[in-house]
């Protein structure tokens, strides 16, 4: 099972929020999830997203990949330092 942290939209029309979850690649970007992970509302930018760091470490050591905004949340938050520190001082 190949798992990506990636965003899920839970918002109305014309007004955006996800979810950032661990998903199988294989689904569709609203479909069945592993796990979530966060929040994030783009009105109010990166800043203010949710992330639950424990979590997202986790996954990040267990291999599954972050699609392109996801990884920048992450990076923002700097949990894809501590996730690459982590694997460099194993």
């Amino acid at each position: 099972m190949a798992v990506k942290i990636r965003l899920t939209r839970i918002g109305r029309h014309k007004d955006p929020f996800y979810r950032v979850v661990a998903a199988d690649s294989h689904y569709a970007r609203d479909g069945r999830i592993v796990e979530q992970i966060g929040t994030y509302d783009p009105a109010k930018g990166l800043k203010a997203a949710e992330i639950n760091e424990e979590l997202a470490l986790k996954w990040l050591a267990n291999g599954a990949i972050p699609t392109g905004t996801a990884k920048a949340i992450l990076s923002d938050k700097g949990i894809i330092a501590k996730a690459t520190a982590k694997k460099a001082g194993k």
